[in-house]
Order: structure tokens, then C-alpha cells, then sequence
């Protein structure tokens, strides 16, 4: 989700930059593969987390997405208390749903609102429905954009590429925009006339 948000930003104008700070290194290893082709991409140790963002302000980056490990751990609480908002990806299952209260109580720790998207959903069933349920009787914010179970979400990774580059009329790629578009990050010369003012953060986002 990260790399394809990651992508969408470049897409849209915005100057963006992922920080994969995952010890697996998957999203930087994906981003790897496109060569020189943008978004720029870093890995970075968590402690060193608010000296990267630092240094992509000094940069110009007008947007940062981080990407962490698939679990709630400390590495995750520093992301959060540096991010303006935290994606949280859950599956319609009962495994990802118990990791939930865990990823709430970093956020709610950190100050930092999160908004939950339900990803890998099956095209039948009433799993994603259930889910969404238990997360709404949670007080959580869920995203109106699902993202499916689909084919263009992986194979695309091959050579370094999202859903939105290799399927551009795909259902994939128009959920990738849809989700993109509810977090209502400013346009890329709004955002740049802005940055002229000391006390503007720019937009970020944890993965």
C-alpha cells in the first residue's frame, strides 16, 4: 500500500519521498527496481526517523510516506509520532482484527489520527462488512475505499511498478486513486506556495 501511495503522489506533482524503515526492506526493494525512475526511495533505521523527515523538508519533498513492518511494534509508535496521519491497512480477518487495539493505542499515544482501509478483500462473502462493523463500534475511521484481492496489486512489483502504471483502466488502479484522493493532500503548487511559511509541516503519511 505504501509504494502504490508512494507512486500516486509522484503521479499527482507532488515531490514525494518513501522511507521504508521495515528491517525487510520489501518497499524499498520494489522501488529498487525502477531504476531512476521517481519517487525517490531511503531506508532508515526507526531512531533516525525524524532526522530523514528533517532532511526531506531541507529537500523540498512535499510528501513523505513511511512504510513499517506489518506489525505494531516500537518501530511503528516512532512513525506514528512523526506522521500527520497513520494508514492502517486490516484484512477481513480475525488475525488482523486482534492486532487492532494495538495500532489504536499507538495512535491514540502518538496524537496522530489513523484511518483504517480494508485491504485484500475477497469479492464475495460478508467479512469485509463484519469487519467494518467491529471497527466502527471501536470509534475507529474506516476508509469508504476498499482495496480487493487483486492480481494487479502484485504482479506489477516485478519491474518495480503499481497497479495505476501497468492497469491504468483497472479496478486496482482506481482504488488506489480513490483512496488517495480521501486524504485531500493539497495540490502540488499549493503546497509549494505554502512552504515558504516557517511553521508549515508538510503532509505525511505512515503506511
Amino acid at each position: 500500500m505504501a509504494v502504490h501511495l508512494a507512486v500516486e503522489g509522484h503521479r499527482r506533482g507532488l515531490r514525494t519521498l518513501l522511507i521504508d524503515i521495515d528491517t525487510q526492506a520489501s518497499a524499498a526493494k520494489i522501488m529498487d527496481r525502477r531504476g531512476d525512475d521517481p519517487p525517490d526511495v531511503t531506508t532508515e533505521a526507526a531512531g533516525r526517523l525524524d532526522k530523514a523527515i528533517q532532511a526531506a523538508r531541507t529537500h523540498g519533498y512535499d510528501l513523505v510516506v513511511i512504510d513499517t513492518a506489518p506489525q505494531a511494534d516500537r518501530a511503528a509508535s516512532q512513525a506514528a509520532q512523526l506522521a500527520d496521519l497513520v494508514i492502517a491497512p486490516v484484512q477481513p480477518s480475525i488475525v488482523d482484527l486482534d492486532a487492532v487495539d494495538t495500532t489504536i493505542d499507538i495512535c491514540k499515544l502518538a496524537g496522530v489520527p489513523v484511518l483504517f482501509v480494508l485491504n485484500r478483500v475477497p469479492s464475495k462473502g460478508k467479512e469485509a462488512a463484519g469487519t467494518e462493523e467491529v471497527l466502527r463500534k471501536r470509534g475507529m475511521r474506516v476508509s469508504t475505499v476498499r482495496w480487493g484481492e487483486r492480481k494487479a496489486f502484485k504482479y506489477p512489483f516485478i519491474k518495480g511498478l503499481t497497479a495505476q502504471e501497468a492497469e491504468p483502466e483497472s479496478r486496482a488502479a482506481t482504488e488506489v486513486s480513490a483512496l488517495f484522493d480521501e486524504f485531500r493532500i493539497p495540490s502540488a503548487t499549493h503546497v509549494r506556495r505554502r512552504a515558504v511559511l516557517p511553521a508549515h509541516r508538510r503532509p505525511g503519511v505512515s503506511a
